[in-house]
């Protein structure tokens, strides 16, 4: 059964999920907005983060461009599937983790600094787990918005632009790591998280419009968490296609209304030869079958071989780490 929310909240959570307001004063330019008063929407917001519907106000960083990142999955035995997950969960550098249905039962997403980093926290898992790892690096990405529509209907998410790297500097890791982190729910946000990085409110502000323009930073705003809200079907799909045929196959996914995330990872020899991915995030299974059906009815995408993997359960997601390990230390 879908949640019932508050239309103000439905509202707040619909129209704010990008597009933030890069103002001093973003909260109150919200609450003029929705007719609201500056406390209110704050009470709102952090009411709405207490219940677990929001993971945070701030950014979603583009992989691999401030940082590294892969997507990793172990096949557990059901026996220890508590005692892997919760090694995997405290690594700091893995911000997603979920048991889901496929043989590869235990998937997520660690993110680093730099591919040291990435690969020593993959080895510790591997050691103190026992088990073999499957490491799927991101080749490229169709559609890594993942924002959601609250009106029920489905919606085609579009597809991703190539981010301009140029516009990155080293000086950027901190805020984007603070961004991915969330902003703080204050009056100021901007001044506040200036403060912690010892940057002007101004400078702050204008370095994010610069990585949002670059498409480093993919959106500013409400992240939601999508199963508290109602989103509780969730499958990623992966598909085995020669790479000839990735590029077609994956914009039409990212078109295809209902799919939230497409891109191509590396596969693995002998393991995983599924190089093309996309997740299906729905209220039911039912409605996540239809999404479903209708992808595997497209024409780049007819017939074949494919794994659909329902998510059972979350164990971990945060924002992302980009902060080199010694520094976090």
């Amino acid at each position: 059964m879908t949640p019932r929310i508050d239309p103000t909240d439905a509202r707040l959570l619909q129209e704010y999920q990008r597009d933030f307001p890069l103002v001093p004063a973003p909260f109150a330019a919200i609450a003029a907005d929705l007719g609201l008063a500056e406390d209110d929407v704050l009470d709102r917001l952090r009411r709405l983060q207490g219940e677990g519907k929001i993971a945070r106000v701030g950014a979603t960083v583009r992989p691999n461009t401030a940082g590294v990142s892969t997507l990793a999955a172990l096949a557990v035995p059901e026996t220890r599937l508590d005692e892997v997950a919760a090694i995997v969960s405290a690594e700091p550098g893995v911000n997603h983790a979920y048991h889901r249905e496929n043989r590869w039962n235990l998937w997520f997403v660690a993110t680093a600094a730099n591919r040291i980093d990435l690969a020593t926290t993959l080895d510790r898992i591997r050691r103190r787990s026992g088990l073999g790892l499957l490491d799927l690096p991101l080749v490229r990405a169709f559609n890594i918005d993942l924002g959601f529509c609250l009106d029920g209907g489905r919606h085609s998410m579009g597809r991703a632009h190539a981010p301009d790297l140029s516009a990155l500097t080293e000086g950027d890791r901190p805020l984007l790591h603070a961004l991915s982190q969330g902003l703080a729910l204050d009056r100021a946000p901007f001044a506040a998280l200036g403060r912690d990085l010892d940057l002007r409110e101004t400078q702050v502000m204008i370095r994010i419009a610069t990585l949002l323009r670059a498409g480093i930073l993919t959106r500013l705003g409400v992240i939601v968490r999508h199963r508290p809200l109602g989103w509780s079907s969730n499958a990623m799909v992966a598909f085995d296609l020669p790479d000839s045929l990735i590029e077609a196959a994956g914009f039409a996914l990212a078109r295809h209304p209902g799919v939230t995330l497409c891109y191509q990872r590396r596969t693995a020899m002998g393991l995983w030869p599924y190089g093309l991915f996309c997740m299906i995030h729905a209220r039911s299974r039912s409605e996540a079958q239809g999404i479903l059906d209708g992808v595997r009815a497209l024409p780049s995408l007819r017939g074949t071989p494919h794994q659909v993997m329902f998510s059972l359960r979350c164990f971990k997601q945060t924002g992302a780490r980009l902060t080199r390990q010694e520094d976090a230390a």
